[in-house]
């Protein structure tokens, strides 16, 4: 006898139809509209650069140069210390000169012989040129003794020329100062031995001080010898007036920049290394009107810039290309892409979507008139001050 179970089946066709009924509600489904978004906007329109471009640079010297001795020997005293000013002509430092005046009397000694064989030639021609006259030699004779008597002489001013070189071989063993300036540099100690031209300080004259600075290879062509300069040291608020004075030929093998040196008004005497910010004017667009929009309105796409334009009429936005030429403080020059006149969103960019509609985000402010909440307060102070006073009875 077979049985039937009509719960069981009821119960097993429901479970398999209650996947079919979730994906039949689930494509029933619409999705939810596009929220309308609160932009904050801006009216495109032309206005002048304030920025300029700037360099550092640092002062120098117009002439420094690096004394060495004109001998090579060893460094007994060094008097020089940097950032000492010095005169002209005074003691730098000092070799020991044992050695050249010891060849400076071995130069003397040999004037003294090669003046005594002049002197003996000069008699023994005089000797001779008596007996020629009285006819006791021959005329070959006495052109010997002549000869002879140049041979001494020539010997003679050969020894003078060695000695007066090597007095000055042991002069040059005293390094001294040959301008008036300020010691920048020390490359020598006392002790150590140095080749005749080896620099032992570096001295940075008095007068005429430039301002170094280096520029890229896209702004060198503008700048010239001659061309105007505004330079403002780094701890003063002050302004002086320069004028480029060079333009370095080629670039630097490691920066790839170009060293200008500008020369500064002489009655500007800035101290040497200070930091000073050098504004060219041919570089200056300070005062060009142009299209200036604040950063947070740019939106990247792809490998350009965007911006989102806002059309009033359907109060929907539309992606506007445009070109970014530099940047003017905390905002962006637009080059290209932008008219005087347009409205863009300037806060929300990145949550947008082409032809997406929103509104005008508008700052809330009080409804309460100032007025009025100050007529507000006038009993609450009264209330206040009536339960500060004393009652009587």
């Amino acid at each position: 006898m077979v049985t039937s179970h009509p719960p069981r089946r009821a119960l097993a066709w429901a479970l398999a139809l209650l996947p079919l009924a979730w994906l039949a509600g689930c494509s029933r489904g619409e999705a939810p509209p596009e929220p309308v978004r609160a932009v904050k906007v801006i009216t495109v329109g032309a206005s002048a650069m304030q920025s300029q471009n700037e360099f550092s640079g640092d002062v120098r010297a117009r002439v420094e140069s690096r004394l060495g001795f004109r001998v090579g020997g060893k460094i007994t005293q060094r008097q020089a210390e940097v950032g000492q000013h010095v005169q002209a002509g005074a003691l730098l430092a000092q070799l020991d000169p044992q050695d050249y005046r010891l060849a400076a009397e071995a130069a003397r000694a040999q004037v003294a012989a090669a003046t005594t064989n002049r002197d003996l030639a000069a008699a023994d021609f005089k000797r001779y040129q008596t007996l020629r006259e009285q006819n006791f030699i021959s005329g070959a004779e006495l052109e010997r003794r002549e000869t002879t008597l140049k041979a001494a002489q020539a010997q003679l001013e050969q020894a003078q020329a060695q000695l007066a070189s090597q007095g000055n071989q042991a002069r040059y063993t005293t390094l001294v100062a040959d301008v008036s300036g300020v010691i920048t540099a020390v490359e020598a100690e006392v002790g150590q031995v140095v080749a005749a031209g080896t620099p032992v300080v570096r001295i940075a004259a008095d007068g005429p001080r430039d301002v170094v600075f280096a520029v890229p290879e896209d702004k060198v062509a503008a700048l010239r010898p001659g061309t105007d300069v505004a330079a403002r040291q780094w701890a003063s608020a002050t302004t002086v007036a320069g004028r480029i004075r060079e333009v370095a030929a080629s670039a630097d093998p490691v920066t790839r920049t170009y060293a200008v040196k500008v020369a500064l008004d002489p009655a500007a005497q800035p101290p040497l290394g200070a930091t000073m910010s050098v504004a060219p004017r041919a570089l200056s667009h300070a005062g060009t009107v142009v299209i200036k929009i604040p950063t947070s309105a740019l939106r990247q796409e792809g490998q350009g810039s965007a911006v989102w334009v806002l059309d009033r009429t359907t109060m929907t936005v539309k992606l506007q290309p445009v070109q970014v030429a530099t940047a003017d403080g905390n905002d962006a020059v637009i080059a290209a892409g932008l008219q005087p006149g347009m409205t863009i969103v300037t806060a929300g960019v990145h949550v947008l979507s082409p032809g997406q509609k929103v509104t005008v985000w508008q700052e809330k402010t009080s409804a309460v008139p100032a007025i009025a909440t100050q007529d507000a307060r006038k009993p609450v102070a009264g209330a206040a001050q009536a339960a500060t006073l004393p009652t009587t009875r």
